[in-house]
């Protein structure tokens, strides 16, 4: 075994687990898709979940592999703090800063393009500090799609 070899096999994990990825589900509602396979359910992958965007790639019926982005708003609120503290373990200033994320409901989109063409977008909402929420996409082709992950 090269060494070649083995510093591949120890960075692909590492590689693998930077961002998280979660999978995504989109559910048929109106159009051909669901005309042809109303049980068809359809198996996205949104990567880099730890953060507020990243890469979405999935498969659609006949119009080949779809790749695109999701991304999501998520509102962090900044405090800062100074101020005089007379205690006997604190005596003098206290100064500093804080980045919190709001525990609230997020908007996201997908957007996406396939090889044929066929352009997807969609929105959704999510919970704060989570990788699950719910939404609804359409496609050039005239498609609804139930969006859950």
């Amino acid at each position: 075994m090269s060494l070649r070899t083995i510093a591949l096999a120890a960075i692909l994990p590492l590689a693998a687990c930077s961002g998280g990825t979660t999978s995504m589900q989109f559910y048929p509602l109106e159009g051909e898709i669901a005309r042809t396979d109303p049980t068809l359910v359809i198996e996205a992958k949104a990567s880099n979940v730890n953060s507020t965007s990243g890469p979405l790639t999935f498969r659609l019926p006949d119009r080949g592999k779809c790749e695109g982005t999701w991304s999501s708003l998520t509102p962090k609120t900044v405090s800062r703090s100074k101020g005089l503290t007379l205690t006997w373990r604190k005596t003098g200033g206290e100064m500093g800063a804080e980045t919190k994320t709001e525990a609230r409901v997020n908007d996201g989109e997908i957007y996406a393009v396939c090889d044929d063409g066929t352009r997807v977008q969609g929105t959704f909402i999510i919970g704060s500090g989570t990788s699950s929420g719910t939404g609804r996409a359409t496609d050039t082709n005239g498609n609804v799609y139930k969006l859950l992950f």
